[in-house]
């Protein structure tokens, strides 16, 4: 069985630049999923990827589920 406390946790991460824009015209947020290791990184993740929304490489930081 899997212990509460796993070493690799599901993390999500959201666009920056889109969370910041509360226009009408946005589409919404883009988001992402993936793993770290709660070792290696324990403090909040960011990530350059890219976000459909704004058509172009934006910061995507870790957001709490």
């Amino acid at each position: 069985m899997a212990k509460s406390k796993d070493i690799r946790v599901t993390i999500n991460l959201e666009c920056t630049n889109c969370a910041q824009n509360d226009e009408k015209r946005n589409k919404g947020i883009s988001r992402y999923t993936t793993q770290k290791n709660r070792r290696n990184t324990p403090i909040r993740l960011e990530l350059k990827k890219f976000c459909c929304y704004c058509n172009k490489h934006t910061i995507h930081k870790e957001i709490k589920k």
